[in-house]
């Protein structure tokens, strides 16, 4: 009778090694104190910047700059994820991270993983917004869920975006400045903070004070209880 070898074990990929090297680096008793020593808090400054670094060579094309920032970022998760593991009240790891966003995207893609249908990329958003707010039940408006501490531009759009859904503003409405490419929006940008220099002026308080009204405005706009949209 011929001997049926016994399947060898799976070899670890890259990320299984991340992992197990990341566990040893904080190790309470060989491990580095610094890293020992890190919290979430005192890590959001590292993932800030790790992340601008990825977008600066994502905008710049720099291939080689990516797969760098990119594991930079992967380096910041796994970092989290391990001081989550061992933090009494939260106790989970990089695999139950993979997991949950692994459930929302099949969750929020119906189009692709259930029966609906979104054969253009406006039935999508619909189906991915529908999904979304059945997640999000407990938001009581369409501000809840927005991150504050966003660049100020992106802030504005998110905003923009919120102030539509709550009426505010008509999404087919004429632009109060027609520009049509990027290429025209930067030099537009720039001559504005220019002017606000030459003035002395904050362009960016200026914009976030602006964006504090509108925050209230969409609040007061929205009936009492209306979940995100």
């Amino acid at each position: 009778m011929t001997d049926v070898a016994a399947p060898s074990p799976a070899e670890p990929t890259a990320l299984d090694t991340l992992v197990t090297e990341f566990s040893r680096l904080r190790d309470p008793e060989t491990g580095c104190v610094w890293n020992r020593q890190q919290t979430h808090e005192s890590l959001v400054q590292y993932l800030v910047e790790e992340t601008y670094e990825l977008v600066e060579a994502i905008e710049s094309g720099d291939r080689d700059g990516m797969l760098e920032e990119l594991g930079d970022v992967l380096y910041q998760l796994v970092f989290h994820a391990d001081i989550a593991s061992t933090t009494p009240g939260e106790g989970f790891d990089i695999q139950d991270v993979a997991a949950h966003v692994t459930e929302k995207m099949i969750r929020r893609h119906p189009h692709v993983y259930g029966d609906a249908s979104a054969p253009t990329v406006d039935e999508v958003i619909d189906v991915w917004t529908a999904a979304k707010d059945e997640e999000k039940t407990h938001r009581t408006s369409v501000l809840d869920g927005v991150p504050l501490g966003m660049p100020s531009l992106a802030l504005a759009d998110k905003l923009l975006s919120r102030a539509e859904r709550a009426g505010l503003i008509d999404a087919n409405a004429p632009a109060a400045v027609n520009v049509q490419t990027e290429d025209e929006l930067g030099p537009l940008l720039l001559a504005i903070v220019a002017s606000a220099r030459a003035n002395g002026l904050d362009a960016e308080r200026a914009l976030r004070t602006t964006l504090r009204e509108l925050q209230r405005e969409i609040r007061d706009a929205e009936p009492a209880g209306t979940p995100e949209s």
